[in-house]
């Protein structure tokens, strides 16, 4: 049996990447992997958004910047991620950058992000909106 994909759904992860969700960023989400990288990080964040996946973005964000409370906006519609430029952030860094452009229906957020490792594990520590 063959499954036909509507000919409205783009293929491949909410982050933009080709794999499936379930292997790309869906993995980071359920805990059972960690994102290798700070670009990964950020993807798999972008993800968490799109998902609302409220405890992923909690659980990735630096103890010393986490909000307390963080609430989404479930009418929220994101349509698009584009990675412009990274800055260290591999297996070998203690921090990284990357700068992206997410679409919403209605605008775009455009943002340098920075990103540290904490207990071996990246995190989000905060980020520079440059629009």
């Amino acid at each position: 049996m063959s499954r036909r994909r509507n000919p409205r759904q783009r293929p491949g992860c909410t982050c933009g990447l080709q794999e499936t969700y379930d292997n790309c960023c869906g993995r980071f989400h359920r805990g059972e992997a960690a994102a290798p990288t700070a670009e990964a990080l950020m993807r798999s964040r972008y993800s968490a958004f799109v998902k609302l996946e409220r405890d992923y973005l909690l659980r990735t964000w630096h103890p010393r910047t986490r909000p307390g409370v963080l609430d989404l906006d479930a009418g929220m519609r994101w349509t698009g991620l584009e990675i412009l430029d990274t800055a260290d952030g591999s297996a070998f860094h203690a921090t990284g950058t990357v700068t992206f452009r997410a679409s919403f229906k209605g605008g775009t957020l455009h943002e340098r992000s920075r990103f540290e490792r904490v207990g071996g594990a990246w995190v989000y520590v905060d980020g520079e909106f440059l629009d």
